[in-house]
């Protein structure tokens, strides 16, 4: 009796290993957390059900041992609880397979109709969740019964539910008796009470345990796809400060020119369009730095209609970085920020230097100016004051969490140089090349 029983808790061990190893691949996670289905995919569900349980039939079948990993009951309806009706058919009947080998030949109609059961427990409840939200511990069940605000349908579906799976225990030690050596059991009728209440308790958390372990793993991948929707829309929101913080300070230089130099601000009215247009095209959050360096020529074509020969670009871009991915709208702010605090302000002008390179699998962007500089005393706030900076500072946070470095060097009289460090990523374009 003491080998049955060991054999029974390791029978729950090992389901709760498959549970947990099985879903590992995130193939398989998308393909088993997934409520709706094609019928291909049914079928791929099944046959990864096949895969996972089959093994264990296969080898207590040639051994004549190893009982423990015999799971072709509890693996079928598991099938057709979280694949419905089609999937726990097939899983049955491909698991009863091994079985079938060995002259048990009840096993195939019986492991197909226990994959039915569980489709039919699948589309019980009114609300699927129910069945994700169902305890292996009977007495949290129970208490869901009672719980104050808690809707009865529900928690009498667990009741149900926690029959069903006795009810499939009972069954096939049943039909284990009446046609003994076609169906396999673990325990029979002629065994001591003890170990048949510990052959139902089996059962239940063979079937129970993998539920919960799925229900995990499937809350996370709801938790991830949740963070991954705030940061989208956080990087959205970031972006439409961007923007409109262009637009605006570019339609305040057309309007300055348009009673002094009519045609100037109409080439810069259509430079501004052509800028708008390609921003309206892309709403990727990455973008290759050549096309980030092309925007950025964009715009200072307008604000050399502006300056005329007080402003002068140096670039210095190492062409081996053109390919790589830098986040959208990075360099423009910073551009911006350079003429309007630093050049502007300068009766005789000034040079706005664009630099890049990459080593060690790091890309570095650089952004100068030889404008009036930060005071020592405003350095240290930079990041915090105006659009510019502090937007591209926070969108590098969002898309790179601490993997990215910013460095604002700056001198009074002298000039400012903003230097950015990023993860050396190329384009896909590029790689396909």
């Amino acid at each position: 009796m003491e080998q049955h029983l060991i054999t029974l808790l390791v029978k729950v061990a090992v389901v709760a290993s498959l549970a947990s190893v099985g879903v590992r691949s995130g193939a398989v996670k998308r393909m088993l957390l997934r409520e709706e289905r094609t019928l291909a995919q049914r079928v791929r569900l099944a046959l990864w059900f096949f895969a996972i349980f089959a093994p264990g039939v296969a080898i207590r079948v040639v051994t004549g041992s190893y009982d423990a990993l015999d799971l072709a009951m509890e693996g079928s309806l598991l099938a057709g609880i979280t694949g419905g009706y089609v999937c726990g058919w097939l899983a049955g009947m491909l698991i009863a397979i091994p079985a079938m080998f060995a002259h048990e030949t009840l096993s195939l109609p019986f492991l197909a109709a226990v994959g039915l059961g569980g489709g039919l427990l699948r589309d019980s409840p009114t609300d699927k969740e129910d069945i994700w939200r169902f305890s292996p511990f009977p007495d949290v069940n129970v208490y869901r019964i009672f719980q104050q605000g808690r809707e009865l349908r529900s928690a009498f579906f667990h009741a149900f539910f926690t029959v069903a799976v006795l009810a499939m225990e009972f069954l096939r030690q049943m039909l284990g008796t009446a046609f003994s050596g076609n169906l396999y059991t673990a325990v029979s009728w002629s065994d001591p009470p003890l170990l048949m209440l510990a052959g139902y308790a089996s059962t239940y958390f063979c079937v129970t345990l993998p539920l919960k372990v799925w229900n995990s793993t499937r809350n996370e991948a709801r938790l991830e796809e949740k963070e991954r929707l705030l940061m989208q829309a956080r990087l959205e929101s970031l972006a439409s400060q961007i923007n409109p913080h262009f637009l605006f300070n570019t339609l305040n230089s057309v309007s300055s020119l348009i009673r002094v130099n009519p045609e100037q601000a109409r080439a810069m009215v259509v430079r501004l369009s052509r800028i708008m247009r390609g921003r309206l095209r892309s709403q990727d959050h990455l973008a290759p730095l050549r096309e980030e360096l092309a925007f950025v020529d964009d715009y200072l074509s307008i604000e050399l209609v502006r300056f005329g020969d007080k402003l002068q670009v140096v670039k210095d871009i190492d062409a081996a970085t053109l390919d790589m991915l830098v986040p959208s709208m990075l360099l423009q702010p910073l551009v911006e920020n350079s003429i309007k605090h630093g050049i502007s302000s300068k009766v005789a002008g000034g040079t706005i230097t664009l630099r890049t390179w990459h080593s060690a699998g790091r890309l570095t962007v650089e952004v100068g100016d030889d404008g009036v500089g930060i005071p020592e005393a405003e350095l240290a706030s930079v990041f915090s004051k105006g659009i510019g900076v502090s937007n591209v500072k926070e969108r590098l946070q969002v898309l790179y969490n601490q993997d990215y470095r910013m460095l604002i060097d700056s001198q009074e009289g002298r000039g400012t140089r903003i230097e950015i460090e990023l993860p050396e990523t190329q384009s896909r374009l590029a790689a396909v090349s």
